[in-house]
């Protein structure tokens, strides 16, 4: 399946891929639900291997995009000029932002992150829903999304995010076993 390029398409597979790693996560076996994260050399060597440390984190990350989005979208639709990502942030620095998401939630607890994840997906949707296809995905349409379109801001938060928090999980199981 290629990447979304249709209002429908982003959210059958933003809804495809939610389904699928809720599936995955209910069907992971007990011990692997409540054991730290640990990975082996074969992973990967970018920070997010070290930074989540249990389900909460990878709930946590995927909420705390959501809500990147759902910020950023809002207040340009009202016609405040927000970026993406919150300043002091930028592509080259967004790791640190992503440690600062990982910090502010080690007091929340792993099912209040999961509630925290459940709504604020519904709410990504119910935002992509108020779009047509041609303001999702037309390239340079709004200033706010800087030479890409909204549509792809929505995929990388949703689906594509989902995939990696997926692969993240099936790592863990494999040296739970």
């Amino acid at each position: 399946m290629g990447r979304p390029d249709t209002k429908q398409a982003l959210i059958e597979a933003a809804n495809a891929q939610f389904t699928k790693l809720w599936a995955f996560i209910d069907a992971m076996p007990e011990n692997a639900k409540a054991a730290p994260f640990r990975f082996d050399e074969s992973a990967g060597k970018e920070a997010h291997w070290q930074r989540d440390k249990n389900l909460r984190d990878v709930y946590i990350h995927l909420h705390e995009w959501h809500k990147l989005l759902l910020d950023c979208v809002s207040a340009n639709r009202r016609g405040e000029a927000k970026p993406f990502l919150p300043e002091p942030y930028n592509w080259k620095n967004y790791g640190e932002m992503n440690v600062m998401f990982w910090a502010r939630h080690q007091a929340t607890a792993c099912e209040d992150a999961k509630a925290l994840l459940l709504g604020s997906h519904k709410q990504v949707l119910q935002m992509v829903e108020k779009f047509t296809d041609e303001e999702l995905f037309e390239k340079k349409r709004y200033a706010w999304a800087g030479s890409s379109s909204v549509g792809s801001y929505c995929v990388s938060a949703t689906s594509s995010h989902y995939e990696w928090a997926m692969k993240k999980i099936k790592a863990h199981i494999k040296l739970c076993k």
